[in-house]
């Protein structure tokens, strides 16, 4: 169980100095001349001193129990075991609880994400692929309670997609789909293919969070590049017969966002403003030389061998995270969006390792 790891995963020394440390912030004189800064000090505190009577409560729990079950008379009394067990279950629930904290301690794990998925090489068979994983994920989050808002999809030539871009938001959004940046690999008999051969196709999927700090940025107008189409659903239906989907081309960096979600082409235009400019502070944090990499993730090519997950629907049925080694055999499960044990299993994976150093 995992409180059993929880007194060492979260480093109750180290926790009890930063409470005492914080504590003595909060005494100084003059602690709410920053109100800000006093604001954030107070919130992490309060934190900090329920995690460690958490794990306190753990701990004793433990040691209680270890205690009482090496009287020899204990295995005898039921109505100790059956006190000692419930004490357990209450320590398991802590343990839980303390879980979900340590797996979303991120920086920008409480923030909303914005996921980009695009179809490797291999053109109808890749963007058909692109398809069921932008289809997976929707599922995905509406099983959890996400919210999805797709502003830009583009449809494939005979199936598929070409992209799509969704803005994701609710609880911990960007905590949990970090999980699913990088490639992902398909294998099966191909519904293209007229002769019905196994064929291997490639998607990206691309996570990153949305800054808050992002409306500082500024963006000259002469250093755009403004264009207008119409949009267009999955499948090719016209969602307008009018020129509201905007594209914009921030000239300097080459970074390229669209929007066609709104009626009107103004909220359009906002949106991918909004887009853009989440994009730059992205590159702005990578400039300062801060820890972009882990949080956006290293982008690798879309082929063999640079895959995180496999879903192979032929010869067998199993669906593999080539990074945790965990794997189920229900692809179609997989498929209706049920990938939260794969998302918690790299999660868990990330924060014992991000522990151990």
């Amino acid at each position: 169980m995992f409180f059993r790891n929880s007194v060492t995963l979260f480093d109750l020394p180290k926790l009890g100095k930063a409470v005492k440390e914080q504590q003595q912030k909060v005494d100084e004189p003059d602690f709410w001349n920053d109100q800000k800064s006093a604001v954030q000090i107070i919130n992490s505190l309060n934190d900090n001193k329920e995690t460690l009577e958490q794990l306190n409560v753990i701990k004793t729990t433990l040691e209680n129990a270890k205690e009482l079950l090496n009287i020899d008379e204990a295995s005898e009394d039921i109505d100790l075991l059956t006190d000692i067990f419930n004490d357990l279950m209450t320590a398991s629930k802590i343990g839980d609880e303390l879980k979900h904290k340590l797996l979303f301690s991120g920086e920008y794990d409480a923030n909303d994400a914005v996921v980009s998925i695009h179809p490797g090489a291999g053109g109808t068979e890749s963007q058909d692929w692109a398809d069921m994983l932008y289809r997976m994920y929707v599922r995905f989050a509406d099983l959890i309670d996400l919210k999805v808002k797709v502003v830009d999809y583009q449809s494939g030539d005979e199936a598929g997609i070409k992209s799509v871009t969704m803005l994701v938001s609710g609880k911990h959004a960007y905590g949990l789909l970090k999980a699913e940046k990088g490639v992902h690999r398909l294998v099966r008999i191909s519904p293209f293919d007229s002769n019905a051969r196994r064929h291997t196709s490639f998607a990206s999927v691309s996570v990153t969070p949305q800054f808050s700090e992002a409306n500082t940025i500024e963006i000259n107008d002469e250093d755009l590049r403004i264009d207008t189409y119409r949009s267009g659903g999955a499948g090719g239906q016209n969602v307008n017969k009018v020129e509201t989907a905007i594209r914009i081309t921030h000239i300097p960096s080459g970074i390229v966002v669209a929007c066609q979600a709104e009626r009107s082409q103004l909220s359009n235009k906002e949106t991918a403003m909004a887009m853009l400019k989440n994009h730059l502070f992205a590159r702005e944090l990578k400039a300062r030389k801060t820890k972009l990499d882990s949080i956006v993730g290293e982008q690798k090519n879309i082929e063999w061998g640079s895959q995180i997950r496999s879903y192979v629907f032929a010869p067998y049925t199993l669906v593999k995270d080539h990074r945790t080694d965990y794997s189920e055999g229900d692809v179609n499960k997989v498929m209706d969006g049920y990938i939260e044990s794969f998302i918690y299993k790299y999660l868990e994976m990330e924060a014992i390792a991000h522990a151990n150093h």
